[in-house]
């Protein structure tokens, strides 16, 4: 598949539930990274189908202030297509959380269980979810029976190496209610070390009818092209790498041409948009979680990262990004995976 036919699947419409999206390249949902100022950013170049939103508790939702909750926020007009991303361990807070998000508006809701952070999966969610299959199945039919609006399930193959297990999971979602699926095709306790097992995505694929967004090491338009060849998936996608190029998305389905300075302006954008929605402190803590994965573009991205990273205050960070331009920095074709926390 060529990256014009890639785009061209990219623009055909999909269904999920009872919603039409005219995009099958998405945002994944992540922890820390999908916030309201990355959402923005990628907005402004366009060429998705639906965003979704950082990991938000579930038990913190029904009374959380969306003006001044760090996670639980948005921007009114990306309502249409953004879904959040809820994380807990019972189907009844589970089922509030998504009462709440369907009435402020949301695309549809996200249910975590593919987070392998031990924080989370301490208190028996994200992945902990996978080795409770009945419990994970009873929170998707409870959140199922409580909101109209699309249910989406994000998970892993399991703890374990067997796809087997990540089909059988696949069908309990489906039957339990699950209107679609991420699929991150690697075990658990596996962070990134090992590539992804695209082939798991095809079992995946072929046992459910509800569509199935393929995830996992997709980095270059290509990448895209063959994993919907090679999985037959019904859609992409893309977590760390949209991190790294905002843009991508806009590339891949609209054959947006980045210009020379794209580097340089969508950090000072990025800067700046953090400065709109967070205190200063709190937008450089953002922005360094934001600069290892766009550092991971440069040939000597480490010391890009070093550099960006003794910054104090937001104006530290526009004169070390102003420094760092100033040399017209080496870039690579993919990313350096060591900066892919």
């Amino acid at each position: 598949m060529k990256n014009h036919t890639l785009s061209q699947y990219l623009l055909k419409d999909l269904t999920i539930k009872d919603k039409i999206i005219h995009n099958r390249l998405v945002l994944a949902p992540m922890a820390g990274l999908g916030h309201i100022a990355l959402r923005q950013l990628i907005s402004e170049f366009g060429g998705f189908g639906l965003l979704f939103t950082g990991m938000c508790s579930a038990k913190a939702i029904p009374h959380e202030n969306p003006n001044v909750s760090l996670v639980f926020n948005w921007r009114q007009e990306e309502l249409g297509y953004l879904v959040c991303q809820i994380f807990g361990s019972e189907p009844e807070s589970m089922a509030k959380a998504a009462i709440r998000i369907e009435k402020e508006g949301f695309f549809g809701v996200d249910l975590n269980f593919g987070c392998s952070v031990a924080a989370i999966c301490k208190k028996g969610c994200g992945a902990a979810l996978l080795k409770s299959p009945d419990l994970s199945s009873e929170i998707v039919r409870a959140v199922r029976e409580s909101v109209s609006i699309p249910v989406f399930v994000k998970f892993r193959m399991g703890w374990d190496n067997n796809p087997q297990f990540a089909i059988d999971m696949a069908r309990r979602f489906e039957d339990a209610g699950a209107d679609a699926l991420t699929f991150h095709p690697r075990v658990a306790p596996d962070r990134r070390n090992r590539p992804p097992k695209w082939d798991a995505i095809t079992l995946v694929r072929q046992a459910v009818e509800i569509p199935v967004f393929g995830n996992g090491n997709l980095f270059l338009a290509e990448d895209g092209a063959k994993m919907v060849e090679q999985t037959s998936c019904q859609g992409l996608s893309i977590g760390r790498m949209a991190v790294a190029k905002p843009w991508l998305f806009a590339q891949w389905a609209e054959d947006f041409s980045p210009r020379e300075d794209i580097f340089y302006t969508t950090a000072v954008r990025m800067a700046q948009i953090l400065l709109d929605h967070y205190t200063d402190h709190f937008a450089v803590k953002l922005f360094k979680k934001f600069s290892p994965y766009f550092c991971a573009n440069f040939k000597f991205g480490h010391h890009i990262l070093k550099k960006l990273n003794r910054a104090q205050t937001m104006d530290d960070i526009r004169n070390n990004l102003d420094s760092i331009f100033e040399s017209n920095p080496e870039t690579l074709l993919r990313p350096n995976l060591n900066l892919f926390l």
